[in-house]
């Protein structure tokens, strides 16, 4: 029967590791963004509770259900198939105190392939590869979570978030919900218990959720994303960070009992097209773009809840890599298939932050009480697009051998490829690096191996 055991030591108590797992959000935050695998219903761990999943396999999709068993409070769990894509599989997770400040944590997997040998020779050394990363990947994020966690957390933080269901948005929740932070989702349909209602079109907000809050994090807006920007698309863009930044920054003044910080999302296009010119948060407003304009008026809108006191951060994102979501993940595919390569001009730079770092910057945000205006979100190390193409194929081993010349783009896309694909921008994030914040993944190929699995270690 094949197994697999990963180990790793942890910098914190057993029981502190085994109540991250417990906690909602865990199981998305150990879903590594390059799988194929949508988590439908998380459960809990205790003795009968369930999970269920749909993972992708081949061109369909299977439901995946795990029933858990062997509960031992601050010790250990099991998962247990219960449908799914393998004869047996059975996933204990243990956790096995090192001193009284750290820990080992263990995953061990027995399982059996369906059908038998024939499959299992066919797809072992596949599937045992992909289980080798996907364990090492969720060690990373357990351990680095939990550093997170230690170096900042002092009590439970209730912070309401927009966006919550995007890139960052998603990811930031349940980082703070498996850090024991209370999380109030600000949506636009019929809200659930921990939800509150708003449309920002309509300027309809339920404020009263939001009195008594530590921080709102503001992430929402239309996609910019698109082959060309029509003048419907660019209204959309542009109204729905007005909007929903003014109705919830003019609502927030208004509270009796405001939060102590509103983190509005921004964009390094800001800058606008600066060449190699080095840029951090004291340089000035870039002269032309639709993008450029778009990040003023969004700060702007923000204003409002500066005026009332409330400390005020513009986080200004770069390209945040996932497979995911963003340009990473419109780029793999190509990449995949031996096709990639660069795209624009050799020498234009592209300020890219992991995702990770984005969501573990805005918890240092939250925490930093002397950080705000604008913040750039990027990291140190801001790199060409020629080195960034070439580096995605390094990792990904595939050959970088196209070139998408600047005139074809401007021709696809015209002012989509103008203002977005072919902007040189080249910030530092220096006021991040000021408060003291440590980033995870300064460089850019620890940031894609993590992010896309190509490695086996944990650390």
């Amino acid at each position: 029967m094949p197994t697999l055991t990963a180990r790793s030591r942890i910098d914190a108590p057993a029981n502190v590791v085994f109540d991250w797992h417990k906690r909602p959000g865990a199981l998305q935050r150990l879903t590594p963004p390059w799988a194929r695998v949508t988590v439908k219903e998380a459960g809990g761990i205790q003795e009968g509770d369930r999970a269920v999943v749909r993972i992708g396999i081949g061109p369909g999709n299977m439901e995946w259900i795990l029933e858990h068993r062997g509960y031992v409070e601050g010790r250990q769990f099991v998962d247990v198939q219960v449908k799914g894509p393998f004869h047996r599989w059975e996933h204990t997770h243990r956790f096995e105190p090192d001193g009284p400040d750290a820990c080992t944590l263990i995953d061990h997997v027995e399982f059996e392939y369906p059908l038998g040998k024939p499959v299992e020779e066919l797809v072992q050394y596949r599937v045992e590869d992909q289980l080798e990363r996907q364990f090492a990947y969720r060690h990373r994020i357990v351990k680095h979570d939990l550093e997170r966690h230690r170096t900042y957390s002092r009590r439970p933080l209730r912070v309401a978030v927009t966006g919550s269901h995007g890139l960052i948005g998603s990811a930031l929740t349940y980082f703070l919900e498996t850090g024991g932070h209370e999380v109030i989702r600000l949506v636009r349909s019929t809200p659930s218990p921990g939800e509150a209602y708003w449309n920002p079109r309509e300027g309809i907000i339920e404020a009263e959720k939001l009195e008594g809050l530590d921080a709102v994090v503001h992430l929402a807006g239309e996609n910019v994303f698109a082959l060309r920007w029509t003048e419907e698309k660019k209204k959309r863009i542009l109204q729905s960070r007005i909007d929903g930044t003014s109705l919830l920054a003019e609502t927030l003044a208004r509270l009796k009992n405001p939060p102590a910080v509103l983190i509005s999302a921004s964009g390094i296009g800001y800058y606008g097209d600066r060449g190699s010119e080095v840029l951090t948060e004291d340089s000035p407003l870039g002269e032309t773009g639709f993008i450029t304009a778009v990040a003023h008026e969004w700060e702007a809108a923000a204003r409002p809840a500066a005026d009332a006191d409330i400390r005020l951060v513009n986080a200004r994102m770069g390209v945040v890599l996932s497979p995911a979501g963003g340009a990473l993940q419109v780029m793999l595919p190509i990449f995949k298939v031996g096709l990639g390569g660069q795209v624009g001009d050799r020498d234009q730079y592209l300020s890219w932050i992991a995702l990770d770092d984005a969501i573990y910057g805005l918890y240092h945000t939250i925490w930093t009480d002397n950080l705000q205006g604008p913040v750039n979100f990027t990291a140190p190390n801001p790199v060409t697009m020629d080195v960034f193409t070439r580096m995605v194929a390094r990792v990904l081993r595939r050959p970088s051998l196209f070139t998408i010349p600047s005139p074809l783009l401007r021709f696809i896309s015209g002012e989509a490829a103008e203002d977005m694909i072919l902007t040189s921008t080249r910030a530092q994030p220096t006021r991040l690096l000021e408060t003291g914040y440590t980033f995870a993944y300064p460089d850019l190929e620890g940031a894609l191996r993590h992010q896309l699995g190509y490695t086996r270690k944990a650390a």
